[in-house]
């Protein structure tokens, strides 16, 4: 079985820019030896002829075709905009 210890945990937490207390790393510690010893008891399955998987569902993404359609006219986006200038939509600025 892995063994952490509270160097390794420290050594993580500062990696993530954590602050941990000597507690919370006492309790790391615990909790990832727990955690590592459950994964390390997934290598005592036997998995021959089990497909390799990114996820656990099979997913699809779903896309509509990319085709070309009409759009809005430019007069309906003209009214539609709360203020138009020189064909543009003007926008309050976001910089200073």
């Amino acid at each position: 079985m892995a063994k952490i210890n509270e160097e390794q945990v420290r050594h993580v937490a500062h990696l993530a820019r954590l602050a941990v207390t000597d507690e919370e790393v006492q309790q790391f510690t615990v909790q990832l030896e727990k955690i590592l010893g459950f994964a390390e008891q997934l290598n005592e399955l036997d998995t021959t002829g089990v497909e390799p998987t990114t996820h656990v569902l099979d997913l699809k993404n779903v896309l509509r075709k990319d085709e070309v359609r009409p759009s809005l006219p430019r007069t309906e986006v003209e009214r539609l905009a709360p203020d138009w200038e020189d064909g543009q939509v003007r926008v309050p600025a976001v910089f200073e």
